[in-house]
């Protein structure tokens, strides 16, 4: 196994794959040798050549911030001796950067049509609160009526959340258009839709918002209506049940596949193994036609101008500066500084700066052109890589990808979660220690190609697993029962 990388021949600095010692000499491509003044550890960078205070720290071909005092070669570089050289609002110009786009040979899935030709990957039962008031009610109506789970039909699920009332402002319309977006998700064979009936977000206000909808499969509730709600949601989902057991798996073209990409507890690792792969992963399914969604705005700061210069066209590039820019004036509005980024676990794994985070990030996004710009909440209609607005917390970004249309989501980790989301989540790890230890939280590894592996072969590998996923195979969470849902809150709550 390699002990380091120099990701980009213009770097300062490279990564260690391992730990590396204090005195460790490591001889670079150029015949060059430098020796670690201080322990590296694992993920953590280390300066090949003289930085003077004030000059540029170079990954991946870009500044990931300023050194902050004079740093030797050898030198261990870190949020001790670097800092963001990010800033508030800025002025962009669109530079297009020549994209090739390359077709592949088509694949399929074994998926669900539905009546509307939509695709599902999985024939769930939901139970979608119209409020929090109702989330007890919901859960239990869900733990019951999954004794009665006959067919094709995979599980009953209730997605709670505190939303609905009390809410003044974007807030209540995000509730709304995240649970009619549920509501209306092919993952989804049929959908109960549990009101109060005092609320804000109410039935009656939020069927504007689902559309047209097919009764069979929707359903609707308002327990202030009836005298056991428990009893009668029961009922209502035994019969959604048996409308969806009549669904079967088919053969369905990958160009119908819409998968979300997330990362979360990145690490060192995060921007030279798993999202990269993902970005590899991205290209391909584009090739066959198929479509992607990146978000996370914030974890695009400082990496925003290579995917505005991928944008297809100027009017995308135009909407993504303003899906950059809306998010700095969110944070401005709440008085918060811009670059407050990353957490002490990517800290921990050794990101030292938003640049730094955001580098590797946006390697998920793969080097196809920019073909769609969501605002939250808003669904994919363009087959393509999407960019989505949504913020860099797991769960609400996660929901958002499933808000949006993905039918499964690719989360990428250096550090390890647990979490789920409202459609399958597949948890791809930067490094195999991490794969070992929580293979239970863990669905694939990309740590080998830091060992023995090719990214060619490993993005077959990930495409195959995918399709095996979107064909029906269980991911660890789904395995374990966990399903979340998480929507985006920035005003005020009465």
């Amino acid at each position: 196994m390699q002990t380091f990388i120099k990701i980009n021949d213009n770097d300062n600095v490279i990564v260690a794959l391992q730990a590396m010692p204090e005195g460790t000499e490591v001889t670079l491509d150029d015949g060059s040798a430098v020796t670690a003044k201080a322990e590296i550890p694992a993920g953590h960078k280390m300066a090949v050549r003289d930085i003077p205070a004030g000059c540029e720290v170079i990954k991946y071909g870009y500044c990931i911030g300023f050194a902050k005092e004079e740093i030797k070669a050898g030198d261990w570089i870190h949020t001790h001796n670097v800092k963001t050289a990010l800033g508030d609002l800025l002025e962009y110009t669109y530079d297009p950067t020549p994209v090739k786009e390359v077709k592949s040979e088509g694949a399929t899935f074994m998926g669900f049509v539905r009546p509307d030709g939509k695709v599902g990957v999985r024939n769930e039962i939901w139970i979608i609160p119209t409020v929090g008031c109702v989330n007890n009610v919901a859960t239990t109506i869900a733990r019951q009526a999954n004794a009665y789970i006959q067919g094709s039909v995979d599980e009953v699920i209730a997605f709670p959340h505190p939303y609905g009332c009390s809410q003044m402002g974007d807030d209540q319309e995000n509730t709304r258009r995240i649970l009619a977006d549920l509501i209306n998700h092919p993952n989804a064979g049929g959908v109960l839709v549990l009101g109060l009936g005092c609320e804000n977000s109410n039935i009656d206000v939020l069927k504007p918002y689902i559309g047209d909808y097919d009764n069979s499969r929707v359903r609707f509730l308002v327990a202030q209506d009836c005298w056991d709600e428990i009893a009668e949601g029961v009922k209502i989902v035994k019969e959604l049940i048996e409308y969806a057991s009549g669904f079967e798996r088919e053969p369905v073209s990958v160009s119908r596949l819409i998968v979300g990409m997330k990362c979360g507890g990145s690490d060192g690792f995060s921007g030279i193994t798993a999202n990269p792969l993902v970005g590899r992963f991205s290209d391909l399914l584009i090739s066959k036609g198929g479509t992607t969604i990146l978000t996370e705005v914030p974890e695009m700061f400082g990496a925003e101008t290579i995917l505005m210069n991928r944008c297809a066209d100027e009017k995308l590039f135009s909407q993504t500066v303003d899906l950059i820019n809306d998010f700095k004036n969110y944070f401005k509005s709440h008085n918060q500084t811009i670059y407050e980024n990353p957490s002490p676990g990517n800290k921990a794994g050794g990101i030292s700066t938003l640049e730094d985070k955001s580098l590797g990030c946006t390697q998920k996004s793969g080097s196809m052109p920019v073909r769609g710009v969501l605002s939250y909440g808003e669904t994919a209609t363009r087959a393509g890589l999407n960019l989505l607005s949504a913020p860099g917390n797991d769960l609400v970004a996660s929901t958002a990808l499933a808000a949006a249309g993905a039918q499964i989501v690719l989360f990428t980790t250096g550090r390890g979660t647990p979490f789920a989301s409202p459609v399958p989540t597949v948890k791809i790890s930067t490094n195999t220690g991490l794969a070992e230890n929580k293979s239970n939280w863990i669905d694939f590894n990309a740590g080998g190609l830091i060992e023995d592996k090719t990214m060619v072969e490993e993005t077959q590998r990930l495409f195959d697993y995918v399709i095996e996923v979107a064909s029906g195979k269980k991911v660890h969470s789904e395995i374990a029962g966990f399903h979340d849902m998480a929507i985006f809150k920035q005003g005020v709550t009465l």
